[in-house]
């Protein structure tokens, strides 16, 4: 009875209102790893977020008891996406761990808005899709600098970010409950993934409380609330929509450091948000 409640409330729910949540939580997670970045490898952080985030889907989902009962061809669905989101976030932390969080974020941005373009069938669209890529061009303050290596990291994140959008929503076509579940087990797929390469330089924290903390920190604020969140919204939002809503991301990082960091958004920024609004209100679902 309190699954059916749970499941109606979300139901009448708008499901940009969980994207939203998804927005503000993908960079409180950071403030998390900023506290580990010192003390931790870079390998070791994303490994904190990913096994913290397991824990979680383990403990709150038992997802095992689904993965064993799919078909094959769903079974694989979920190999997949755990893959991605494992190597996706090594990839993420190695990059900016070299070349500019803003550099990062522009390259990364490239992927939803490719999405997009593939979804985009009416001049009132791609009108909108132009729109939304200058702002994000704009608030992502592009400047191409570091190291080589920080960029094959970054594209590799890209493209690990546009299969994450589309395993994602391929889950989450049978409803956002159950594409938790089976978000679950992809987290543990995930685990598996990167703990060969991981685990070694999360070792030094796991004596240190304050360290754990930051980690587990890290897995609930990075992933557990924010890619639950893309679940429910991915259930009842067409692909290109969800993809061309990513590029509010940008726009809620000015958002949040001017609330929370009271850093104000110089003329360029302010100008990026208003191309990000244009462009998602706009934009028209088929």
């Amino acid at each position: 009875m309190l699954q059916v409640k749970k499941t109606n409330v979300t139901a009448k729910m708008p499901p940009h209102v969980f994207f939203f949540v998804s927005a503000i939580f993908h960079y409180l997670g950071p403030a998390f790893a900023v506290l580990l970045f010192s003390s931790v490898p870079v390998l070791g952080v994303a490994w904190f977020r990913i096994a913290s985030a397991a824990v979680v889907f383990a403990v709150w989902r038992r997802p095992w008891h689904m993965f064993v009962k799919l078909p094959w061809a769903k079974r694989r669905t979920l190999l997949a996406l755990g893959v991605v989101l494992g190597l996706m976030n090594a990839c993420f932390y190695l990059a900016i761990s070299r070349i500019p969080l803003g550099t990062v974020g522009a390259i990364e941005f490239l992927g939803p808005i490719t999405l997009a373009a593939l979804g985009a069938r009416t001049p009132r669209n791609i009108g909108a899709l132009l729109l939304a890529a200058g702002g994000g061009w704009l608030l992502t303050d592009v400047r191409f600098g570091g190291q080589p290596l920080g960029f094959v990291f970054a594209f590799a994140n890209c493209a690990f970010f546009m299969l994450y959008v589309v395993l994602g929503h391929r889950i989450a076509q049978d409803g956002g409950a159950a594409g938790i579940d089976r978000l679950g087990a992809a987290m543990l797929i995930a685990l598996i993934t990167i703990t060969p390469i991981g685990l070694s330089g999360a070792l030094p924290a796991m004596t240190r409380p304050l360290l754990l903390l930051a980690g587990i920190g890290v897995g609930i604020c990075s992933s557990v609330i924010p890619y639950v969140s893309d679940q429910l919204a991915m259930a009842r939002l067409p692909r290109a929509t969800f993809a061309l809503l990513l590029s509010l991301l940008p726009a809620s990082a000015t958002v949040i450091g001017v609330v929370v960091l009271r850093q104000l958004p110089a003329a360029v920024e302010i100008a990026g948000i208003i191309l990000v609004a244009g462009g998602v209100a706009l934009h028209q679902e088929a």
